[in-house]
């Protein structure tokens, strides 16, 4: 549906009831029809990845863990976080379907936002978890009792679904004089510079909350990690201290994607950073961190590979 549908307001003001998402415009009609089928793939595999994440930690009593625990919390974040902007996507470059209506488009927002601003405070979480694991293995039973962790992966939930609940508001109260957003999904910048109503207020509280987040949720992970590798490298045993810095490396680099891609767009100021770029790094951060998450966190791991390999094995034997 290429034309949009307009209603007259009060004050001859045109008000725009759908949206256009332009998506990738410079790619050629093969190129997108390419792309699409990538994406499909990578989205199909992110889906899978963490769904058999999620199987394995309810099935199998050994990832019964408070580390799976919160490695199975997290694996059910991204296949939502993941699903929100990849489906669209997906039917806009296969279809060319990309118009969505003002609701709809509120709606991605807020959970977009929503989705992320829950991950980043379940890895420091897991962060938090991890260090005591390594740097207090005795406390480790004591301190990471399943009640403790049970409530602090509600409270993420909460916080982060509770803490963005303002964005709705704010948006309801916009009214746009255009229809076109030069993105893939309803992001902040393109969704607000449409706005005919002033949102030097909401530019402000998003900018403020958003660097408060994603700042404050780094240096707190970073804190832990520092702590982790400084106790990693007074492990006697060097097969102990190359598995763990092996596996901090794979983290770090994750949460680099996640973190980096985060902070180049919303920290930094949007007149700055041009549409491509915007996109891209997008693209980063909807789909490729993600699609890493499962492999990084879970299934290069040899407990996980393990219960795999006997949850097929049960299967087999039932056929």
């Amino acid at each position: 549906q290429d034309e949009l549908e307009f209603s007259m307001g009060p004050e001859n003001e045109t008000a725009v009831t759908e949206f256009i998402l332009e998506g990738f415009p410079e790619l050629d009609p093969s190129m997108q029809l390419l792309f699409s089928w990538v994406l499909l793939l990578m989205y199909l595999t992110t889906v899978m990845g963490n769904a058999t994440i999620i199987f394995l930690v309810c099935v199998d009593r050994h990832l019964q863990t408070p580390m799976y625990f919160f490695i199975s919390n997290l694996a059910f974040l991204e296949i939502w976080f993941t699903s929100s902007t990849s489906i669209k996507l997906f039917v806009m470059l296969s279809s060319g379907q990309n118009t969505l209506s003002l609701s709809s488009c509120f709606a991605q927002n807020y959970f977009y936002f929503a989705l992320g601003c829950t991950e980043f405070i379940l890895l420091v979480v897991m962060s938090f978890d991890r260090y005591v694991a390594i740097c207090q293995p005795l406390l480790y039973p004591a301190i990471m009792k399943p009640q403790l962790c049970v409530h602090l992966v509600v409270a993420a939930w909460v916080l982060g679904f509770a803490l963005l609940s303002y964005r709705l508001l704010f948006l309801a109260e916009l009214s746009f004089c255009g229809s076109k957003i030069p993105h893939f999904l309803c992001d902040n910048s393109p969704l607000f510079k449409l706005s005919c109503s002033d949102t030097s207020l909401l530019w402000k509280i998003d900018s403020v909350f958003l660097s408060c987040v994603l700042l404050g949720s780094l240096c707190l992970t970073l804190a832990f990690y520092i702590c982790i590798l400084s106790c990693v490298l007074h492990l006697p045993a060097a097969s102990g201290r190359k598995k763990a810095l092996t596996t901090c490396s794979s983290h770090l680099i994750t949460l680099s994607i996640a973190y980096g891609s985060c902070i180049a767009l919303y920290t930094c100021p949007a007149e700055d950073v041009s549409l491509r770029t915007n996109r891209m790094v997008a693209l980063l951060n909807t789909v490729l961190y993600p699609f890493l998450n499962p492999f990084i966190y879970s299934l290069r791991n040899k407990s996980v590979i393990l219960a795999l390999n006997k949850s097929i094995a049960r299967a087999r034997a039932k056929l």
